[in-house]
């Protein structure tokens, strides 16, 4: 007899709506229980299923793709309406599917697919396929149809999904686009009235050259702008993104590159993308994210609510790692070295001695560029690119492979067990687009920077370890990693499991302090073989840590979410009047200012001269932002003081002790490189340089718009007027170049009568172009003189930091001085030379 088990028990349950009960009823389970910290999270949010928003914070490994799909199954069974999956790209969506499945789960990859629309299956997909201008789902104003309702869209990766949004809200103007030179033509006055030298790197194609076209011009020339951009609407570049900014393109900041023109408003205007703004649900699941505002200012998410973080009981979920940073141990120990180290563990030579003694492991390393990565070519068995990295990290699962180089992807990928034990830093991602690389310089003091920068170092190091059972040794290359694992302002800013972690790997980097690589080869060894009393620490370390209750929500960037939705309403005098409010509170000088360029763009439409006080309050707190139409006051140079008594009172008050003093100078100077695509964050190190050794240092061009990119007062009558042509690739010192530091000298004799102008240069090459004529009295600090100031700077902060520590007594700060030939007297004499005239 053959039963009809349809009929079985169908009439006496009901759809089972508890996500763990949902487990509990599947018939042939991947696992025989949930994790704790699943059941943990299950309930919690079950709890708050009817939050609209809601963030699940897990360590890395957790389990929080099987946590997320089953709330979306049970919001299925509860008939709140359709489910949606996002993962951050096609490869992990099909990874996704591949978790459903083993929970006999019914997933799309289709908004079309008749059992997604019939809410009986999880639509899988991307970000991209839900959130563009041609959203599938719908779109405001769009006439293809209703937009879809949505019950529930769990955002996996949360922090990846972030970086999505925000891109297509961007419209980037390729230099080869016909709207490119008709924006820059229209523009052009503009630009040259903000800086006439940053106009001149742009036309000269100089690629750390990045300018926002004046907000005031902007909307004032908008109905030409529109005429400009409307007629390309629907071609490749821009038609995914015209519907969503086309309509309040006259709030967009516009930015200039010789690459590109980004165009993007303050806030992605999520609303314009019905499915998601009005899903009755929204979950976003995240092991990295450090702070939650930007699920407010990106995705219009409820404050309230996303203060409230969902978590584990216990933060302990977190596979083994011993996290060290070769430079805090020892500052001696340079990079090159620890290369050598990777390649030796790769290949199983523990010792280093060149024959094997141990089992050969895979060796992972991330570098956030292809120049970082060339450093590697010659130790790696393997490069991979964005465009290749699904066949590389299925290679790595598969079996050893040897040292393998990922370049620029610090998230998105899983490395379990043997197929990545020992994991390198080597640098951290940096903004890439014109606004990010703006903002980024602007505020680099900012805690919002080291916030961002501590988010992708956690995502980074989170690659090598994926569930509780795993274990993974780490390595942080680099003065500026060294600083993230050293300053307090930076450790707090992780994780609660990784400071357990890093405080930890910090008790045993005390007992090899100051030795060689030989003790940090023993001490890597003990994680990557697993020691019982390096575990057993490990798992102490973990036991009592504790998930956070609260997330980290700023008033700022909430007043920011909501200014902008009240531009875009019409309502710009409130949009100003919200941000003043949450600008009275800010003590982050860099913020205020940033923020208060921000308030008077949308006060510009209602009261200009208003806007244009509110700009030059902006410039007093932050040089990096817009001068208003009228310029900046010229302030005069400092009078010269007491440069050791200067420089030991900057030095006491920026470094609390010897570790971070030597991190922090070596951090400044690996700042200051040849490189083309980052001249701004070389200027800004060269200011600060200026302010270690003690002198009234400044960035002329950056606040007035004239002069030089920087200015240091070396002391009574004495300026030096400083060049940095540090993104320059020519053999010798072009025209226009000399031509700036001449018109800089004549600058700064007009507003410092009766000193002496002394011109430097910082160039490649030290030979004058024929066609240039050289300026009276000009030195060159070419690479191998930077090399050797930039040995002498460490060299002084290393002899300042010893012993006792002096760096805030002005006598053997005076003597250090002296003896690296840093002063004033000597500074442009020792570490330069002379031009070669052909």
């Amino acid at each position: 007899m053959t039963l009809d088990w349809s009929r079985i028990g169908a009439g006496a349950n009901e759809p089972l709506l508890r996500p763990r009960d949902i487990y509990a009823a599947i018939a042939h389970k991947p696992w025989p229980y949930l994790r704790q910290e699943q059941g943990e999270v299950l309930e919690a949010w079950f709890k708050r299923k009817d939050d609209r928003d809601v963030v699940i914070k897990q360590n890395t490994g957790g389990g929080k793709t099987v946590a997320g799909l089953l709330i979306a199954q049970s919001t299925l069974n509860e008939g709140i309406g359709k489910a949606v999956y996002l993962a951050p790209d096609t490869y992990l969506a099909t990874r996704v599917r591949e978790e459903a499945d083993r929970l006999s789960f019914t997933t799309a990859d289709d908004p079309n697919d008749p059992d997604f629309r019939a809410q009986q299956a999880i639509l899988v997909t991307t970000y991209q396929k839900l959130i563009n201008g041609r959203s599938v789902f719908g779109v405001v104003g769009d006439d293809r149809g209703e937009p879809l309702d949505l019950g529930v869209v769990i955002v996996d990766d949360a922090h990846a999904a972030l970086a999505t949004t925000e891109g297509q809200f961007r419209l980037s103007i390729p230099r080869s686009h016909a709207a490119y030179e008709a924006l820059i033509d229209l523009f052009a006055a503009d630009l040259r009235v903000q800086s006439n030298k940053v106009w001149e790197d742009l036309q000269a194609g100089d690629f750390g050259a990045a300018a926002r076209i004046p907000y005031w011009s902007w909307v004032e020339k908008a109905d030409q702008v529109m005429s400009i951009l409307h007629p390309h609407r629907t071609e490749n570049g821009f038609v995914f993104t015209w519907p969503l900014i086309g309509h309040i393109l006259h709030l967009c900041a516009a930015t200039v590159t010789p690459r590109h023109i980004e165009v993007r408003p303050p806030c992605p205007q999520i609303s314009a993308i019905p499915s998601f703004a009005r899903a009755t649900r929204r979950v976003y699941l995240t092991a990295t994210l450090s702070d939650d505002s930007v699920l407010v200012t990106d995705l219009d998410a409820d404050p309230a609510h996303i203060s409230k973080p969902v978590t584990p009981g216990s933060a302990a979920d977190l596979g083994d790692r011993m996290i060290l940073a070769p430079v805090a141990l020892n500052p001696n120990l340079d990079d090159e070295a620890v290369r050598v180290l990777a390649k030796q563990f790769s290949q199983g030579d523990r010792n280093g001695d060149n024959v094997p003694d141990s089992k050969p492991i895979n060796v992972v390393v991330l570098v956030p560029s292809t120049k970082a990565a060339a450093v590697w070519e010659s130790y790696a068995d393997r490069i991979h690119y964005v465009k290749d990295l699904e066949a590389g990290v299925a290679e790595l699962k598969t079996g050893h492979v040897g040292l393998v180089v990922l370049v620029n992807k610090y998230d998105g990928v899983d490395l379990p067990h043997e197929a990545c034990e020992l994991l390198i830093l080597d640098g951290v991602p940096q903004p890439m687009d014109a606004v990010e690389r703006r903002e980024a310089v602007a505020l680099s003091g900012s805690p919002i920077r080291r916030m961002r920068d501590v988010q992708r170092i956690e995502q980074g190091m989170g690659r090598g370890v994926r569930e509780s059972s795993d274990h993974c040794a780490v390595l942080l290359l680099g003065a500026n990693l060294g600083v993230a694992t050293h300053d307090p302002r930076w450790l707090e800013l992780f994780s609660p499991a990784t400071k357990a972690q890093l405080r930890l790997s910090r008790d045993v980097a005390t007992q090899i302090k100051g030795q060689g690589l030989e003790a940090v080869r023993t001490v890597l060894t003990l994680c990557l073989d697993q020691d019982p009393n390096w575990v057993g620490s490990g798992r102490r370390a973990l036991a009592e840590v504790r998930y956070s209750q609260t997330g980290v929500v700023r008033p700022d960037a909430v007043a920011g979410r909501v200014a902008f939705d009240l531009a875009a309403a019409g309502q710009t005098s409130e949009a100003a009047l919200k941000l003043q409010a949450a600008i009275n509170d800010l003590e982050d000088p860099e913020l205020r200012g940033w923020l208060m360029e921000q308030k008077a763009s949308y006060l510009y439409f209602t009261d200009p001269v208003a806007a244009q006080r509110a700009l030059v309050t902006a410039v007093k707190s932050n040089p990096h932002v817009l001068r208003p139409p009228a310029g900046i006051a010229f302030s005069s140079a400092k009078p010269a003081v007491a440069q050791a008594r200067v420089a030991a009172d900057f030095l006491s008050s920026e470094y609390g002790d010897q570790m971070s003093l030597v991190l922090g100078v070596r951090a400044l100077l690996d700042q200051i490189e040849w490189d083309e695509e980052r001249t701004k964050e070389s200027e800004h190190a060269w200011q600060e340089l200026g302010r270690h050794l003690g002198f009234d240092s400044t960035r002329p061009e950056q606040l007035y718009g004239k002069g030089p990119d920087n200015h240091w007062v070396l002391g009574p009558g004495r300026h030096a007027v400083i060049e940095l042509k540090t993104g320059c690739t020519t053999d010798t010192i072009v025209k226009k170049d000399v031509d700036q530091l001449g018109g800089s000298i004549r600058w700064n004799k007009e507003q410092n009568v009766g000193v002496q102008s002394i011109p430097i240069m910082l160039h490649p090459s030290r030979t004058i172009d024929d066609r240039g004529t050289v300026v009276d009295g000009m030195k060159v600090v070419t690479p191998a003189k930077l090399e050797e100031l930039k040995e002498a700077v460490r060299a002084f902060a290393v002899a300042l930091a010893d012993g006792q520590g002096r760096w805030g007594d002005e006598q053997a700060v005076r003597e250090r001085l002296s003896h690296g030939q840093l002063t004033g007297d000597r500074i442009f004499q020792k570490y330069v030379e002379a031009p070669i005239i052909p």
